[in-house]
């Protein structure tokens, strides 16, 4: 069983502010770094360092060079990254002093995919495979048809979601991994169990983990319900938890490990990244989780 992660990759301008600014303000931030990132490659090193092998497919510019490097230097495959002529996907993100952040995305390079590349990349995986996708590329409803064609598990991370995403045929989804807001765009409710539910309605054929923060995740395939509180943790940067408890969750998972293990190694993998600054480099290996 191959995974391929068929996703982003950003350089992620990190500001340090003491609150996240607001419509008309101006505000001084007390430090800026650059760290590699995107929810893409942040997922794959997630997948990486859970132990799992992992391929990665996308796109960057000739300035995004580093990040290849650094995806090849954890041991992900890198055969199907393509450089463009465009500049590579970055991301301005504000932290603010309590650890919270908000972010601003420019596609860039993750945003040139088109159909033949998708297609030559997918003809290099089968039945049983799986493809994990987030939402800072173009092209996901034709990946989406693609994989299903080819009897692929489809992993979908909808973030960030929007409108053009809520267009995909999400029927043809396996596994959705996603937080409160993303599961209240797709349903049209909020309350975490009616989120549960109407999922269970719209997609009996899907399994759902719906990560809640600091309350933790729920595991739900049709009439089987699994609950996993979160591991304490001093937080610093929540910026890439999500994505290791993605990656983490699915490396597990491709595995053969039980879902409760699924949930609480991912758990505690995120709970590991909240207490780090930055993107990747925030994201834990597996000897750290013991």
């Amino acid at each position: 069983m191959k995974i391929l992660n068929f996703g982003s990759l950003n350089l992620d301008y990190v500001y340090a502010v003491k609150e996240i600014v607001k419509p008309g303000e101006t505000i001084d931030s007390f430090d800026l770094q650059c760290y590699p990132g995107g929810k893409g490659l942040n997922q794959s090193l997630a997948i990486r360092r859970a132990g799992h092998e992992i391929f990665h497919a996308g796109m960057i510019g000739v300035d995004g060079e580093s990040l290849r490097e650094l995806l090849v230097a954890d041991g992900v495959d890198c055969t199907y990254l393509k450089v463009v002529a465009k500049r590579t996907g970055n991301a301005i993100i504000q932290v603010d002093e309590s650890g919270q952040n908000c972010i601003i995305l420019y596609g860039g390079a993750n945003r040139m995919n088109d159909p033949s590349f998708s297609e030559a990349i997918l003809k290099n995986f089968g039945e049983g495979d799986i493809l994990l996708l987030q939402n800072e590329i173009n092209g996901i409803d034709l990946l989406i048809e693609k994989a299903y064609q080819k009897k692929m598990y489809i992993v979908l991370n909808p973030s960030p979601i929007n409108d053009e995403l809520l267009k995909c045929d999400f029927s043809k989804v396996s596994l959705f991994i996603m937080n409160e807001h993303e599961g209240a765009m797709i349903t049209g409710v909020s309350d975490e169990s009616d989120i549960l539910r109407v999922m269970r309605q719209k997609y009996q054929h899907a399994e759902v983990v719906l990560t809640l923060g600091e309350k933790g995740s729920i595991y739900q395939y049709q009439e089987m319900v699994l609950k996993q509180p979160a591991i304490p943790a001093a937080v610093k940067d929540t910026t890439a938890a999500g994505d290791t408890f993605t990656g983490y969750y699915l490396a597990l998972k491709a595995d053969g490990k039980t879902i409760e293990d699924c949930l609480e190694q991912a758990s505690k993998a995120a709970a590991l990244a909240v207490g780090k600054k930055g993107a990747a480099g925030s994201i834990p290996y597996q000897d750290e989780l013991k």
